[in-house]
């Protein structure tokens, strides 16, 4: 299958990272390459592009996409949880920008194979790296009624968490739960639809699609270190589709925004503590023009910093 996906905000993305042709750039969700493409076109052959994905397909498809580049370029099949060794083996101390588009791609979805659909029936996978061994299959049919809940009610925010969990567990005693097509069919007929709540299925994918891949576990110490490693004046830049997601980075960046931490019933600052970003504004969203030409925008939000301190 032909990998297609098209980079959400994108013209937001290089205003914000207003690229430095000599400069040193991270895209630690690489995908396809869209965003890398039109951050590497601004970079000389002076400019170093340093690319990560978990996803092999995706890694392909980058090379192609990104093969006339004059810059350096550097693919790196890895999770960005692993950027500190990945920058370290490259022997790169301080980056000039990085971005994070995070979720899932629309090849992945599109992909029926890849088990990410609750629209195309396969075996349930959900992995964004076919290396590691936990799949979808294993959270549904191996996972207690307690954690499965647990996971449902976390990261899909769903109010029938537990009543889902109980009816995969009684259904899983019989015969294992193969397939999306047959985990569909349970919440169907379990679960009522809602008015304006989509279909009954999403809010399960998306928990158990976060589950197999770590998807929030790792975002925060990821964030953190690729700020860690901005030179004073970089940019961040990170893309969320959902509001766990965002929740999460807006509370990172103001984290990582802040001053004094002593307590409140302190007279004077003795922490020291000096904040190493500057929030760059509120969270912005795709466009209508954006939306109208590519549904997915809809739910993205783009929340952008810059490096102000040193470390």
């Amino acid at each position: 299958m032909f990998f297609h996906h098209v980079s959400v905000m994108a013209d937001e993305i290089l205003k914000v990272l207003e690229v430095k042709p000599d400069g040193v750039y991270l895209d630690c969700t690489l995908g396809g390459g869209g965003h890398s493409l039109r951050i590497g076109k601004l970079l000389s052959c002076e400019g170093f592009l340093i690319g990560i994905d978990r996803d092999d397909d995706a890694l392909a498809a980058a090379k192609k996409n990104l093969s006339d580049l004059t810059c350096k370029v550097e693919l790196v099949h890895g999770n960005f949880s692993e950027l500190e060794k990945i920058l370290s083996d490259l022997g790169v101390e301080k980056i000039d920008g990085a971005v994070f588009d995070l979720g899932v791609s629309s090849y992945q979805i599109d992909s029926a194979e890849r088990g990410f659909s609750y629209m195309k029936n396969s075996k349930l996978d959900m992995r964004m790296d076919r290396r590691q061994s936990l799949t979808a299959f294993e959270v549904v049919n191996e996972y207690s009624e307690e954690k499965l809940a647990k996971i449902f009610h976390e990261y899909g925010e769903e109010r029938f968490s537990k009543k889902i969990a109980n009816v995969i567990c009684e259904s899983r005693k019989n015969f294992p739960i193969e397939t999306t097509g047959e985990l569909v069919k349970l919440i169907e007929k379990n679960i009522p639809h809602t008015k304006n709540g989509g279909h009954p299925a999403k809010r399960i994918f998306q928990a158990i699609r976060i589950e197999v891949n770590s998807e929030l576990e790792i975002l925060e110490s990821s964030v953190t270190s690729a700020v860690k490693h901005l030179k004073v004046g970089g940019k961040i830049a990170v893309i969320t589709f959902h509001s766990l997601e965002d929740r999460l980075i807006k509370k990172t960046f103001k984290k990582l925004a802040q001053g004094c931490v002593c307590p409140k019933n302190f007279p004077v600052c003795v922490c020291g503590h000096k904040p190493e970003i500057k929030i760059l504004g509120k969270a912005l969203q795709a466009t209508a023009e954006e939306i109208k030409n590519n549904s997915r925008s809809k739910s993205a939000k783009l929340r952008a910093a810059e490096k102000i301190a040193g470390g």
